[in-house]
């Protein structure tokens, strides 16, 4: 599209923001935008859906409610722009800058994140359903609440992100960096937590994944204590469990919250009631 002609559909659209005569919606559906300069752009509410955007630069672009519906977005400069409640959905953002970017409300269901910078980023309450975040750049990014039921954030960095309340059951975030996140609350059901590296991470394990190499994750020591904590606290008279449990009691009273959740005391196997069990069978 030549410079001239976006100009016009920008001025119009402008017009048409402010209610004035002569305005009209601008309608850049499927136009080929490559390598434009819409920096600052106002495009509020306008039609983009299917356009060519790859390597234009969007730097604070006013994008909010846009229909970005499958546009190639790829390689294109977005930071800092406003995207709340934009329809990205389908969109192709991969290696995008989208740091410090406002995509909160935004539905991405689908979209092809990978390898995109979302570094400080706010996807508040965001639609991630089966988005593809491979190797993206999400440290420091507020997720909370957001949705990413079946996204794929393989090797993701998601250092020090917000992810309470977040829905990720069913994520593939085997190999991810959540160092010092927040998942407090967050929803981990059959989630892919293999290789990922949880050090410093909050979490309430209230949906921590038990099967198969659900705890295959690197941890911090204070995430580990708590794991022998609540381990300990099972209500189980095996002696080969209360053997094992009493092992580790000296770690598990480590637990930063013993004072609120009460120390534990070793139990004697001799007394335990599924002693005189074992001995019978032997």
């Amino acid at each position: 599209m030549y410079k001239e002609e976006l100009q016009e559909i920008l001025k119009k659209h402008k017009k048409w923001l402010a209610g004035e005569d002569g305005g009209v919606r601008a309608d850049l559906s499927g136009a080929d935008l490559f390598g434009a300069n819409l920096s600052g752009a106002d495009l509020r509410d306008a039609n983009l859906r299917g356009a060519d955007l790859r390597d234009a630069n969007l730097r604070r672009a006013d994008l909010r409610r846009a229909d970005l519906r499958r546009a190639d977005l790829s390689g294109a400069d977005l930071f800092g722009a406003d995207l709340r409640d934009a329809n990205l959905r389908g969109a192709d953002l991969r290696r995008a800058n989208l740091s410090g970017a406002d995509l909160s409300g935004a539905d991405l269901f689908g979209a092809n994140l990978s390898g995109a910078d979302l570094s400080g980023a706010d996807l508040f309450g965001a639609n991630l359903r089966d988005a593809n975040l491979r190797g993206a750049n999400l440290s420091g990014a507020d997720l909370s609440g957001a949705d990413l039921f079946g996204a794929n954030l393989r090797d993701a960095n998601l250092r020090g992100a917000d992810l309470r309340r977040a829905n990720l059951s069913g994520a593939n975030l085997s190999g991810a960096d959540l160092r010092d996140a927040n998942l407090r609350g967050a929803d981990l059901r059959r989630a892919n937590l293999s290789g990922a590296d949880l050090s410093g991470a909050d979490l309430d394990f209230s949906c921590w994944p038990l099967w198969c190499g659900g705890l295959a994750v690197k941890v911090c020591k204070r995430i580990a204590v708590q794991l022998a904590y609540h381990f300990c606290k099972l209500d189980c008279d095996d002696p080969e469990y209360i053997a094992a449990r009493n092992a580790i009691l000296d770690f598990a009273n480590q637990f930063h919250r013993v004072g609120e959740c009460g120390k534990l005391e070793k139990i004697d196997i001799a007394k335990a009631p599924g002693a005189g069990k074992q001995s019978g069978t032997q």
